[in-house]
């Protein structure tokens, strides 16, 4: 007797629901979202803020895109990306407001910061192979390289997607050697990420 193959999928999602739900992959990401929001809605509360009663945040960014070069502030942004995501990326997304052509300065630093995560990616490739740093970033990074060797890809999804920053994970990913191609693939939700966030942004600045 032939087997359903619609039973044999559901009984794989199943199993994988299941290994999820067992490993702690629901509840990390539930926490995840918990402490995601929280920094979106200050940001968001404290551009409204500044806008309103302190200085003219459109002013701000318009004296930025006149008085800075935009390869100097792409080159910032790329830097930051690369490095443990150390500016939060949605001041640029902000400012990429004021452009010329918002939406192809939006895309231009959603590629730099997918870029950025591969810079980051061969990173944490390389620091495998300097024992010294390897076992301080294993210590420091110990949760971070755990999860990924557990939940990979999908781990991978919530950094491309969540305020955690991207370059973490993707160091995380490069020091456990996870495959190259997935890596890229599920890197590419980082462009969803910033077109999604300009939707908010956009109308606030």
């Amino acid at each position: 007797m032939k087997s359903n193959p619609k039973s044999a999928k559901k009984s794989r999602l199943q199993l994988l629901h299941q290994y999820y739900n067992y490993t702690g992959f629901y509840k990390f990401l539930g926490a995840s979202l918990k402490k995601a929001l929280p920094p979106i809605l200050i940001f968001i509360a404290i551009l409204v803020f500044v806008n309103y009663f302190v200085i003219n945040i459109n002013d701000v960014l318009i004296y930025v895109t006149n008085h800075y070069s935009d390869a100097i502030v792409f080159s910032v942004f790329f830097a930051s990306e690369s490095l443990l995501g150390l500016i939060p990326p949605e001041i640029f997304i902000a400012w990429s407001d004021k452009a010329a052509e918002p939406i192809l300065y939006l895309s231009g630093l959603a590629l730099l910061s997918y870029l950025g995560g591969i810079v980051s990616y061969f990173i944490g490739n390389a620091i495998t192979k300097i024992p010294a740093v390897h076992e301080y970033l294993e210590v420091k990074m110990s949760k971070h390289i755990k999860n990924t060797r557990k939940w990979g890809g999908f781990l991978i999804i919530v950094g491309a997607l969540l305020p955690i920053p991207f370059s973490i994970t993707s160091i995380a990913a490069g020091m456990i050697q996870y495959p190259f191609g997935s890596y890229l693939l599920f890197g590419l939700l980082r462009f969803v990420r910033f077109y999604l966030y300009a939707l908010a942004i956009f109308n606030l600045v």
